[in-house]
């Protein structure tokens, strides 16, 4: 009766965890496929605006400068493409990835900003991974959404710090005129597409915190008193 018991107890234990891997496999499959999606709405969201700033070009008759953006802009692009399947590349493609965007996007908007990218000496860049395009969005929402519509000339400032060992920080700041302002300044499309896009990096991050054990965590706070500007702190984690 007692092995009968023991036997019967065994095989429950086995079948719970059968059930829990085949949980566990089938989450993992689900979460796969929904970064996939995430990722392939990124891009056309980043293709479209980098387009108006062509188009923009085209409109001035600066064809020299239509022709040098069109030239950086497809050598992201690639590069963007190639590191879209992969939940992280290394952190210094990231890096040199967003100081192309930042290039491209000061370039348009030079009289509106201008901006800064520091990396920290004792950080050990080749020690830290980073989801790919996790940066740009951040940016294109402080540029976008924030320093182009400020009256004067705004500042843009990224910085990448390492906390400890097993930490760093990347902290993106600007002066620019604030989310409460820039809600009232924005059509109804616009808002939906600025939510959109914070809704995917949020959702990205959610899954990817799920499948490598919270290895990205974001703040996001207004930078001054009166509510202008805005400061975002990204948290990252070694493997």
């Amino acid at each position: 009766m007692i092995y009968a018991l023991i036997v019967g107890l065994l095989l429950f234990s086995v079948a719970l965890y059968a059930m829990y891997k085949n949980n566990k496999q089938r989450r993992l499959a689900n979460n796969l496929l929904a970064l996939k999606s995430l990722r392939s709405q990124m891009n056309p969201h980043f293709i479209f605006n980098a387009l108006n700033s062509v188009n923009s070009f085209i409109a001035q008759s600066d064809e020299r400068a239509a022709n040098r953006y069109l030239t950086e802009f497809s050598t992201l692009m690639r590069n963007v493409l190639n590191n879209s399947e992969q939940d992280f590349i290394p952190l210094a493609t990231e890096i040199e990835l967003l100081a192309l965007y930042l290039k491209l996007e000061h370039s348009r908007f030079q009289d509106k900003f201008d901006y800064e990218l520091h990396i920290d000496e004792q950080l050990q860049v080749s020690e830290f991974q980073i989801p790919p395009m996790l940066l740009q969005p951040y940016v294109e929402n402080a540029v976008w959404h924030g320093l182009r519509y400020k009256k004067t000339k705004g500042k843009l400032s990224v910085i990448f710090k390492q906390i400890d060992s097993e930490s760093m920080s990347i902290t993106i700041t600007d002066n620019g005129i604030g989310r409460q302002k820039s809600k009232h300044l924005k059509t109804q499309n616009q808002k939906k597409q600025q939510s959109k896009g914070m809704n995917n990096i949020k959702k990205r991050i959610q899954i990817l915190n799920e499948m490598y054990r919270d290895k990205v965590a974001v703040s996001i706070r207004d930078h001054y008193e009166d509510q202008s500007g805005k400061k975002v702190v990204l948290l990252l984690k070694k493997d």
